[in-house]
């Protein structure tokens, strides 16, 4: 059985790591739907309709019990004031909904086209363009169910409701409405800002790798020998990410220890084996059910190098021939470098997460060093040829990581600057465009 590692060693810190929530990985992926949030919200919109005229109703009640008549008819008067308000809002709100579809439409369209179509997901998980579809649908659905409620029946004494609190609600919801726009339209135009969106992608990245499990890597060979393997029989996709806290639990209950094959972000197909258990036999196939998500793309939850990814993306689709824009390319590499510092000291390659008395039940697979470092730099260095402002911003960051990195960290960034030097050595003949292409600047040329 593998022991717990030393939390304050070379790279933990002495931080200890958030447990992982059962319900964590439902979370995120309710997060990457559009449907929930407003399904919720017309749920909350009947209740709500439900709790208002049922008020209205024994307003009325009691109003009648006290034989008031008068105080029902200047209700009656009320409310019939506010039925041509009502009725316009639910033919107006179907004509925001349409112009909030619209809006999102263009943006996904326009940044899927000029930065890449993974930050497509930007915009699914933007929490202002469900808040805001959300309470559109809801402020619609609560205003048609209002115009429900008014009674025909003129007469004081023979009404049984008068939707007045109703009223009231389905204009405050349209006041909501309206500010939600504001700051949708406000947000819409954020995220297609190209360093808006950067900045989103390094955010979510850096959030990743805050969760990491900060002991030292697991050392594998200390697992023991194979005894039993558990294969994917779902369907084929993108592995997305894995119940950490269920894998937990059942390989605690069974006393094994289970260890992920696949790296978050693999693609697997039915058969592929997903984990190899150690110390025993395999939990059962119940109590592993769930415990990993397969889709069609990536995710950030738990993938560490889907942040760098998307940065590289961005910064290859900038500095290709049809766009020629160096400068995006500076700005990806600008979070490229900050998300490399940030886990320059962190543990990676093997990372264990133990139960609640501090055995590691799961070992789980994650991009070491050299590969982040390769992720951020290899595609962007092959063509940042010809551009100087891309070579010296590179050159700059990988001296700044140099001077963050631990010592057993330094090769690849010393393989990648003498690769830049070299590429560019062969590709610039005048010695002095070299001598300038080679010089670090934070800012590439200013």
């Amino acid at each position: 059985m593998i022991t717990p590692a030393d939390p304050a060693g070379t790279y933990g810190g002495g931080k200890k790591a958030r447990r992982p929530r059962v319900l964590s990985p439902l979370r995120e992926h309710l997060r990457d739907t559009m449907w929930f949030a407003p399904t919720a919200g017309l749920v909350g919109s009947m209740v709500l309709w439900w709790a208002a005229a049922e008020l209205d109703a024994e307003i009325v009640r009691t109003l009648r019990e006290s034989r008031d008549y008068d105080a029902i008819k200047d209700l009656i008067g009320v409310a019939d004031d506010a039925k041509a308000v009502i009725s316009t809002i639910g033919s107006a709100m179907m004509t925001f909904i349409g112009v909030v579809f619209s809006i999102s439409l263009v943006a996904v369209q326009m940044a899927s086209g000029q930065f890449s179509p993974r930050v497509v997901r930007l915009y699914v998980r933007s929490r202002i363009t469900k808040a805001t579809l959300t309470v559109f649908m809801a402020t619609f659905l609560f205003s048609l169910m209002t115009l429900t409620s008014f009674d025909s029946e003129r007469d004081p004494r023979l009404v049984t409701t008068v939707p007045l609190l109703e009223s009231v609600l389905a204009l405050l919801m349209v006041l909501l409405s309206l500010l939600l726009f504001v700051a949708y339209v406000n947000g819409t135009v954020r995220m297609m800002r190209i360093g808006f969106v950067i900045d989103r992608i390094a955010r979510e990245a850096l959030r990743v790798a805050v969760k990491q499990p900060t002991e030292l890597p697991v050392d594998t060979s200390g697992l023991g020998p194979q005894t039993a393997r558990v294969t994917h029989l779902g369907r084929a996709g993108v592995l997305r990410d894995v119940n950490i806290a269920r894998a937990v639990r059942a390989a605690r209950r069974q006393g094994v220890v289970l260890r992920l094959i696949p790296r978050i972000g693999d693609f697997v197909v039915p058969g592929t084996p997903v984990f190899t258990v150690h110390g025993g036999a395999a939990p059962p196939r119940r109590a592993l059910r769930y415990t990993v998500s397969v889709g069609v793309e990536r995710t950030f939850h738990q993938d560490l190098g889907f942040g760098l990814r998307q940065l590289s993306d961005i910064a290859l689709r900038a500095l290709s021939p049809a766009v020629n824009d160096p400068t995006t390319a500076v700005q990806a590499l600008d979070r490229i470098v900050q998300f490399l510092a940030s886990v320059a000291r962190h543990p990676l390659g093997a990372l264990g997460h133990r139960d609640r008395r501090g055995v590691t039940r799961l070992v789980q697979s994650v991009p070491d060093w050299a590969a982040l470092v390769d992720l951020g730099f290899a595609e962007i260095r092959g063509c940042a040829l010809g551009n100087p402002q891309v070579t010296r911003r590179m050159l700059a960051g990988l001296d700044d990581l140099l001077l963050l990195a631990p010592e057993e960290r330094r090769e690849p960034l010393l393989r990648h600057r003498e690769l830049l030097a070299q590429a560019v050595e062969r590709f610039v003949p005048q010695s002095a465009d070299r001598t300038f292409a080679l010089r670090p600047d934070r800012q590439g040329i200013g």
